[in-house]
């Protein structure tokens, strides 16, 4: 200690305060730099010289710059001796430097006035980035946690509750203050958590538990069904504890039950559908099919009128019940145009036609008004047109107990390609309330309760109308009578225009029977005919008759298979739906009976018309596929088919 005093106590402080690596500065009441150490120079960037052109403000980041306020105030006031704090300031390249900054106050040692102040800056940029990167981390794992929809658990090795998100306590019941501190037993059960611990250091194990936790206990004694992933806590490359991620499966399990709820019902309605195409088309077949044999017979011009007017209806009413049984079609708005050739005369002729005896009994006055603008021969879709005609034009003879019925028909414009045509039904009826105007048109909206809606012909409704319309890109809508009672439908709908076409009728159009039977095959064919329905029987076999072949026939699937025993046939018509066996059943017998030999071509008959039919029965081993009810140019083909197949095979 003697030796000490051999040393200049000013030279001792002078050399520390050069080389101390502690900024040390003298700061002037009003914030000037009085002087500053080499490590100050070093921290902020600028020399000696540079410190006196500018106040320690300057280079404060603004957002620290009132940190200081209260603290310099307890300082001068004598308060306090000194204080710490951290600053962020801008050093001479821009950059921002995070210092530690000590500050006191050098006071007179006659009065205790304030002199200046010395302020010591530590650079502590590193460690304050290093801390900003680690508190940015706990800010992304905490708002992971927080805002996971997941209930997120965190144990340690011993199987102890360390944290949880706020999830767990919806999911569980608890608080997490009370889930603290207990073992997971608690939410999982002691067998579940007895397996998990000996499972913790095996990877192969910890996923068999995984599986096996299937449930989390409520505080309310039930269970709550969860999917469990656990995850480990890694620090410094130890694993310290687990998370297990629980994801409730309440809803989802709602999910699946409701999506095989709706798959049910949907296979329900594809059931009704069929069952309902069987049991409209059947009687249909005989409708229809008997009318084909009729016109073969002897008939004078007024009864060939009125056969053909049934036929046209039949089949009118057959494309109809088609539409309806589609229900995917109608319900997606993915209805098909089928356009062809037209005579918007011919049309509306026909459409009164099928309405005519309603309108006479009722003694109407029916008138017709075609404009000379509008084209004799467009095209577009006859049947859809016909549809919507159909359906207004029974409604305005349904709710006109006497009056009149007018239809019209303008051309509202035309191009080149296309016209737009605009249909008009006016009625004297009842009319339509005009509150219940504005409903008209809404899907399977029912106006029953102030009129009876029991429409003649299609069943249709004005929805339907509607969409159908809107296919031909047109529109529909409801106008009252002011000056009388009654009702206008009107509608509009695009059709292209034909250029150098001849006018026809579509009666003329229609396919002759002679000729089908000309191009019939040469030689009768041995047909067996399996059908239950004693009208379909006489139907089909009138017409494999009139087409010149022999037939048997039989009622039930049992029944085909032991003809196809006794006789050779060239083909088998086979109903699909039969008593004691339905055709898929008797065909793959027959099938699997005549394997190596000659077997007959055996065509499915069905009244099911739902898409997708076709393909089925074709992949059941049925040769072709017909719908219900059958025309004679369909069992012409079918026979043509065959012919060509024969062919084929001889050359």
């Amino acid at each position: 200690m003697q030796d000490l005093k051999l040393f200049d106590s000013e030279a001792l402080f002078e050399h520390l305060y050069r080389n101390a690596p502690i900024g040390i500065a003298l700061i002037s009441m009003d914030r000037k730099w009085l002087n500053v150490n080499p490590a100050v120079c070093h921290i902020f960037g600028y020399s000696k010289e540079e410190f006196m052109n500018f106040t320690l403000e300057d280079i404060r980041h603004p957002d620290d710059k009132n940190n200081t306020s209260g603290l310099l105030t307890a300082l001068l006031d004598g308060v306090i001796p000194s204080f710490e704090l951290e600053n962020r300031y801008f050093n001479k390249n821009g950059n921002i430097v995070w210092a530690s900054v000590f500050v006191s106050l050098i006071r007179d040692d006659n009065d205790g006035k304030p002199i200046y102040f010395m302020t010591q800056f530590i650079d502590v940029t590193k460690n304050k980035l290093a801390e900003l990167k680690l508190q940015e981390s706990i800010e992304r794992y905490t708002s992971l946690k927080k805002y996971n929809h997941d209930a997120i658990i965190s144990f340690g090795l011993d199987g102890i509750i360390i944290n949880g998100n706020i999830i767990v306590q919806h999911m569980t019941g608890y608080p997490i203050e009370e889930l603290i501190g207990n073992g997971m037993s608690k939410l999982i059960g002691e067998k579940n958590a007895t397996n998990l611990l000996l499972a913790l250091n095996d990877h192969v194990e910890i996923e068999k538990v995984e599986k096996e936790i299937t449930f989390i206990q409520h505080k309310d004694g039930y269970s709550v069904e969860v999917l469990v992933t656990l995850a480990p806590i890694i620090i410094q490359t130890q694993t310290k504890g687990f998370y297990i991620i629980a994801k409730d499966m309440t809803e989802q399990k709602k999910l699946i039950i409701e999506k095989e709820a709706a798959e049910k019902t949907n296979k329900a309605k594809s059931e009704f559908l069929a069952m309902m195409s069987h049991e409209i088309r059947t009687p249909m077949n005989g409708v229809i099919g008997m009318t084909d044999v009729l016109l073969e017979t002897e008939l004078d011009e007024e009864q060939i009128e009125y056969v053909q007017i049934i036929k046209k209806s039949g089949s009118t009413l057959l494309m109809i019940i088609n539409d309806i049984l589609d229900f995917s079609k109608i319900e997606s708005g993915k209805t098909e145009l089928m356009e062809e050739p037209l005579n918007v005369a011919d049309i509306i002729s026909e459409s009164l036609s099928m309405v005519m005896s309603k309108a006479l009994e009722k003694n109407l006055e029916i008138t017709t008004s075609v404009c000379p603008k509008v084209p004799s021969l467009v095209h577009g879709d006859i049947t859809k047109l016909r549809q919507v005609l159909m359906n207004l034009l029974s409604n305005a003879v349904k709710f006109t107990p006497n009056g009149a019925i007018s239809i019209s028909v303008d051309n509202v414009s035309q191009d080149l390609n296309s016209v737009r045509l605009q249909f008009a039904i006016k009625d004297t009826g009842i009319g339509v309330p005009k509150e219940q105007v504005v409903h008209l048109f809404e899907p399977f909206y029912q106006v029953d309760h102030f009129m009876t809606r029991r429409t003649e012909g299609t069943g249709l409704g004005l929805a339907i109308c509607k969409k159908l319309v809107e296919l031909m890109d047109g529109e529909i809508w409801h106008e009252s009578s002011e000056d009388q009672s009654g009702s206008t439908f009107l509608f509009t709908a695009n059709l292209k225009v034909l250029s150098n076409h001849v006018d026809a009728s579509p009666y003329d159009m229609w396919p002759q029977q002679d000729d089908i039977v000309e191009n019939s095959a040469a030689q009768p064919l041995k047909i067996l005919i399996a059908e239950d329905n004693e009208v379909n029987q006489v139907v089909i076999n009138k017409m494999l008759e009139k087409l010149g072949h022999k037939t048997t026939l039989v009622h039930n699937g049992k029944e085909a298979v032991e003809a196809v025993k006794r006789n050779n046939y060239d083909i088998i018509f086979m109903d699909i739906q039969m008593p004691w066996m339905d055709g898929l059943t008797a065909t793959k017998l027959i099938t699997d009976m005549l394997n190596g030999k000659k077997r007959p071509y055996i065509v499915a008959v069905t009244a099911h018309a739902i898409k997708g039919d076709c393909e089925k029965y074709l992949s059941e081993g049925l040769d072709a596929y017909i719908s219900k009810p059958i025309s004679i140019n369909a069992i012409s083909e079918i026979i043509d088919r065959l012919e060509k197949l024969k062919s084929k095979v001889r050359d």
